[in-house]
């Protein structure tokens, strides 16, 4: 399925990702914490999704992936 997959375990929430996707469906989840103790981000609506790649350009831990 086309999407961004975000490595929870690699992403250190820094948001940056958030503020680049034009869709808009992701956000940081508050409610997990990961293995290196930052809350990271998760696409909420991964059918909404147009994998444009905008969070994958962003993401300074090479943390996401998109497939097209």
């Amino acid at each position: 399925m086309p999407g961004a997959y975000i490595d929870a375990n690699v992403c250190k929430g820094c948001g940056l990702c958030v503020t680049a996707c034009p869709k808009k469906i992701i956000q940081i989840d508050e409610k997990t914490i990961n293995i290196k103790g930052y809350a990271p981000a998760h696409v909420v609506d991964q059918e909404a999704c147009v994998a444009c790649g905008a969070c994958y350009a962003m993401c300074p831990d090479c943390a996401i992936t998109v497939e097209r």
